[in-house]
């Protein structure tokens, strides 16, 4: 037996199945695996046909007594394509419903469901004929533009059939996930254009309909086919299964992240739609692709510190040790910090609430009484004039612009609030203090007068809508601009922090490559339709002046609409999430670790969890670590702490007035940071609420948050 010339490869049908099997059999699963890979054509692998299968290269392979797995065994050639796994009738059940082949003009090896026909009913009473009504088309689309697409020859009569959203949601299953993808976009309202630069796949030879080694290699397979080249990475994608995204990347993200880009890319994409998965894998592409000295690095940069120990943790799922090494994770203001502390900074960079105690002495003393300005204009004026302008001086004041603040001040006005300023930067030069802001121009300015080289070829930074200004010139400086320089991902949707920056203005320059995911892989439809909601009407930017509209943004699959329910009190509130996370979960406390619930404030959080744990509800507060899943218990998070991260089920609580929106988040006498203030809130709840995968509830007691409509 020539086993290296055989080729083992699984299907993501296979993983589906596979995260489905009671805990007793999977390690059987795993152990006959295992036994596959290295020998499929042994006579120890007892192949069976299957009556009425699809096709007639299928095979059922005994896992044990009661359970299957089913197989595409090749009539030539040396790949063999675990599809299924599942109990004795339910493998064979699946195995005649389903097709596994070559598209004729794609190339693509497809997976899909036949088309069940139904038996005609008898025929009633005879009646006088009825008008048809007349039903538009869903698509104006020809044949060749459909098989363009992927759509099976056999399924062509039926697409064109379709005359709405919900007639082709209901033959989801029955077309390539690719054919179905490119149609719902479309009808979603996405151009033509798009879809078939995206989705129409061009083999670069003629397709052998009978050739799977060649379907294989096709990036447009691979979102579903993986072919196992060692016991190793075997081991390691079965002991997760349900983690698909590291083995399955979808073509769009594929060619974002496998290709040599000349100069800056900008991804965009909304909540789910895989933009911190397409990051991590940019990384570890550079690594293998790009790297060629043995002291270069990849910089991962996120805004903050519990994202960047996420994806750290992440990473190792799909790197090596020795990639890791070359992969260097850390938030922005984590790395200033060091490289200042590496030059020798002087000073002491602080934080808010050294700031906030410094404000109050600082107005305390000469604040003017003439204009009558609260004291949160002072502290936005710092943050959006003073301190990105680097002004130290009254002149330099007076001839700043202030676009964009709703407040207009003469020069009168600057004059009398300078003091102010002047006062606040005096205090902080005889403390040897430095924001993060100046800190952060510091460390540029540093930089671009300092001859020594840092150690990266390349630059990954997640999140980027949350970078302002100051960090994105500093991102610029950290590596030379061409090849692979930068690759940022973002979604202005998502700003939580009011940091908002132009990329072109801090010297990125994306034209050209500039890409969009449109398809959200985590939550349904209807979780994805609330959070969206909660920004509807809001004006989104593209991180670089434009502004960015979601047209055809849109989930794959349905499930429980949102639910809001509102309580009498907080007693009340935590009784009805103790109850339906028991009715989740059952008496599982592992599976406890699948729910997340989510507050604005960490003291609403603490509170809340005091009381689940008195319901005897296990809790994990999630603060600065990394999640440790194998810790039983609900999590428990803060709508900043949650981003990033996903769950089975999620409770929004205490989403009830003075609470979301945030008082103090929204408390100003400028309108413009007034509207600022309520634009990132909403941020909040929609990214709150986009970590939900099948469940989301949205509780509260009191007067119901002006979000929730």
């Amino acid at each position: 037996m020539a086993v290296g010339k055989i080729k083992v490869a699984l299907a993501d049908t296979f993983w589906t199945s596979f995260a489905r099997l009671p805990k007793a059999q999977t390690k059987k699963v795993v152990e006959f695996v295992s036994k596959f890979r290295q020998g499929p054509d042994s006579s120890g692998i007892n192949y069976e046909k299957i009556r009425n299968a699809a096709q007639p290269n299928f095979r059922s392979v005994r896992i044990d007594q009661a359970y299957r797995g089913i197989v595409l065994k090749p009539d030539s050639g040396k790949t063999y394509i675990l599809l299924w796994v599942d109990h004795h009738d339910e493998a064979y059940a699946w195995a005649t419903r389903t097709r596994c082949e070559i598209h004729p003009e794609t190339g693509v090896l497809q997976l899909y469901e036949t088309e069940i026909i139904e038996p005609p009913e008898t025929p009633a009473v005879e009646q006088e004929p009825i008008a048809p009504e007349v039903r538009r088309s869903l698509f104006s689309l020809d044949d060749s533009e459909l098989t363009g697409i992927g759509v099976p020859q056999s399924m062509l009569e039926s697409v064109q059939a379709l005359t709405s959203d919900t007639e082709l949601e209901a033959m989801q299953n029955r077309l390539p996930v690719e054919a179905f993808e490119a149609l719902y976009l479309f009808a979603g309202g996405v151009p033509w254009e798009e879809i078939w630069e995206e989705y129409h796949a061009v083999p670069t030879e003629a397709v052998d309909v009978d050739d799977v080694d060649a379907a294989l290699a096709r990036d447009a397979t691979k979102r579903r086919f993986q072919v196992i080249e060692g016991e190793l990475e075997l081991r390691e994608v079965l002991a997760a299964p349900l983690e698909k995204w590291r083995v399955f990347l979808h073509p769009s993200q594929r060619r974002l992240v496998e290709r040599t880009w000349n100069g800056p890319v900008r991804v965009l994409g909304g909540a789910g739609t895989g933009k911190t998965v397409v990051a991590m894998h940019r990384a570890v592409w550079l690594v293998k692709n790009v790297l060629s000295s043995a002291a270069g690095k990849v910089l991962f940069l996120t805004f903050n510190t519990n994202l960047a120990k996420d994806i750290a943790h992440n990473l190792t799922k799909i790197a090596s040790t020795d990639e890791l090494d070359r992969i260097e994770v850390i938030n922005i203001d984590a790395w200033v910090s060091r490289f200042l502390k590496g030059q020798r900074y002087p000073h002491k960079i602080v934080g808010d609430q050294e700031l906030r105690d410094t404000w109050q002495m600082v107005l305390g003393a000469v604040r003017p009484a003439e204009p009558d300005l609260p004291d949160s204009f002072y502290r936005e004026e710092w943050d959006r004039v003073v301190l990105p302008n680097r002004i130290i001086s009254r002149d330099e004041y007076f001839r700043v612009s202030r676009k964009g603040r709703g407040v207009a001040l003469s020069r009168k006005q600057r004059q009398s609030i300078w003091p102010v300023f002047d006062e606040m930067r005096a205090h902080m030069q005889h403390k040897g203090w430095r924001t993060y802001q100046d800190a952060t121009l510091d460390a540029n300015e540093l930089l671009q007068s300092s001859s020594a080289a840092l150690p990266y070829i390349s630059v990954v930074v997640d999140e980027a809508q949350d970078m302002g200004p100051e960090a994105l010139q500093l991102i610029r400086s950290l590596v030379p601009e061409g090849q692979n320089d930068l690759f940022l991902v973002g979604d202005g949707h998502q700003r939580i922090y009011r940091k908002k920056a132009v990329m072109g203005k801090c010297g990125i320059r994306i034209v050209g490559r500039s890409r969009k995911l449109k398809v959200n892989y985590r939550t349904t439809e209807e979780i994805r339709q609330f959070a969206s909601a909660v920004l509807e009407e809001q004006s989104i930017d593209d991180l670089d002046g434009g502004e960015d509209s979601r047209p055809g943004y849109r989930s794959l699959t349905h499930g429980m609409a949102p639910q809001v329910r509102d309580f009498a009190d907080l007693t009340e509130e935590v009784g009805f999430v103790a109850s339906e996370i028991r009715l989740l979960c059952g008496d599982d406390e592992l599976e406890f670790g699948n729910c997340c619930v989510v507050l604005r404030q960490t003291d609403l959080r603490d509170a809340f969890a005091e009381e689940l744990r008195s319901l005897g509800i296990p809790v994990v507060i999630l603060d600065r670590q990394a999640d440790n899943q194998a810790v039983a218990g609900v999590r428990m998070a803060t709508m900043h702490r949650v981003k990033g991260l996903e769950f089975r089920h999620v409770f929004l609580a205490g989403m009830q007035k003075g609470i979301v929106p945030n008082y103090y988040a929204v408390a100003s006498a400028d309108p413009v940071e007034v509207q600022a203030g309520h634009l990132a809130e909403r941020a909040l709840v929609h990214v709150a609420a986009s970590r939900a995968v099948e469940h989301l509830y949205i509780t509260y007691h009191g007067e119901r948050s002006e979000y929730l409509g």
